[in-house]
């Protein structure tokens, strides 16, 4: 299913939301997306928003992409998960040659997983030879294609080096069934995105299938969409995803708060206290959405004007997908003790998404160094790092 226009995949996400959280026990449950949940998200283009439309991708801006991310997260963070990091993966489309990205995403159940970035390929004639495992290779189980994200080793042992004197990474993509794959996620939270480990045994991969992502003068593709790195892409998208999850966990406790009521106090609907709580948290909620999505808004009129980000708009990206994610993890947290002993019971959801937003909270996006990355940008005027391939 091909649909190359953005209009209508937020409305196809909402649709979406009754069937994935009645699936949610069952992701929950098995560690991984069901079948149901996988063919609905396929059928409908949600994998493709961030494809070029030359290979029937929406390209759809952030801004659409973040609204899908966070409807569907409302219903589960582990589909939502999912959903936002192959997305985002087929953005390396816009890197690789038309053929082979044809050959990658040319059906519309062609989903691309990569975990993080580790090893060495080494060059060989027409290409690149590797042995390697990687590791959070979240949707790996959905995909059919994997990737990964590797220093080049020249035949004579030498590192390649670009040049500004940085190593290159390439970011290199092979069908799933070269790889061996492992069961290792065994977690607390976003169970059912089925972040595994991988590994190829003296796998080559022939030149064509190892892209400078995130490499702007290798770029293919020159809609305004890939003037931002998927790294970028990466924090926008997950930020979203703890929107949706702190969106779903509050709504969960205004809704108790109206009913509850315990023996000699009053009812929460009544309580003065729990009054003021849901004031502030929802206020709170409301600025952290109101904030990412004008960062967004912002950097998509430059590219769509200017054709680029400047330095301190990407910052600006940086500090906004970071401080969302604290500030969703303060929403669900607030939310959750709000809702005594209640919130302990699986079957009110409040425990799952507290473990998933907390997970969340773990991720690289959400990490306290990018605070620090961005205020000695403000101070020394110097850039934030685009991501690892950089």
């Amino acid at each position: 299913m091909n649909k190359p226009a953005a209009l209508g995949l937020i409305e196809r996400a909402k649709a979406l939301a009754p069937l994935i959280a009645g699936e949610a026990d069952a992701i929950e449950r098995t560690r991984r997306l069901t079948q149901p949940v996988v063919s609905a998200l396929i059928e409908n283009g949600l994998y493709r928003s961030l494809l070029p439309q030359s290979l029937g991708g929406a390209e759809a801006p952030p801004e659409v992409f973040m609204q899908v991310l966070e409807e569907i997260a409302k219903a589960d963070a582990s589909t939502a998960w999912c959903l936002g990091q192959c997305s985002v993966c087929a953005m390396t489309a816009a890197y690789l040659d038309a053929d082979v990205a044809r050959e990658i995403f040319g059906k519309p159940n062609d989903i691309l997983a990569w975990g993080a970035i580790a090893n060495e390929a080494h060059v060989v004639p027409g290409g690149y030879r590797i042995t390697a495992r990687w590791d959070f290779a979240s949707g790996s189980r959905e995909a059919n294609w994997l990737g990964a994200h590797v220093q080049v080793v020249e035949a004579d042992g030498a590192k390649r080096l670009k040049p500004n004197g940085t190593p290159e990474i390439r970011t290199i993509v092979f069908p799933a069934t070269s790889a061996t794959m492992y069961d290792v996620w065994d977690v607390i939270g976003l169970s059912g995105t089925g972040t595994d480990s991988y590994s190829v045994d003296n796998l080559f991969i022939p030149e064509k299938f190892a892209a400078l992502r995130d490499d702007f003068t290798a770029l293919r593709e020159k809609g305004p969409l890939y003037g931002v790195t998927t790294y970028t892409m990466f924090g926008l998208g997950f930020a979203a995803i703890s929107l949706g999850v702190a969106r779903a966990t509050l709504d969960a406790a205004i809704d108790l708060a109206r009913g509850k009521a315990s023996v000699g106090l009053k009812a929460m609907r009544e309580n003065n206290a729990v009054q003021g709580l849901i004031g502030r948290t929802e206020g709170n909620l409301r600025a952290a959405r109101a904030y990412l999505y004008a960062s967004a808004a912002e950097a998509w009129h430059d590219l769509t004007n200017a054709g680029k980000i400047t330095e301190e708009r990407r910052a600006a990206l940086r500090l906004a997908s970071t401080w969302t994610i604290h500030q969703s993890a303060a929403v669900v947290d607030a939310a959750y003790h709000m809702a005594g002993a209640t919130a302990v019971f699986k079957a009110n959801k409040f425990e799952r998404r507290f473990r998933d937003m907390h997970a969340i909270a773990q991720q690289i996006q959400a990490r306290d160094t990018h605070y620090e990355d961005v205020g000695r940008s403000i101070l020394t005027a110097s850039p934030v790092a685009r991501g690892p391939t950089t």
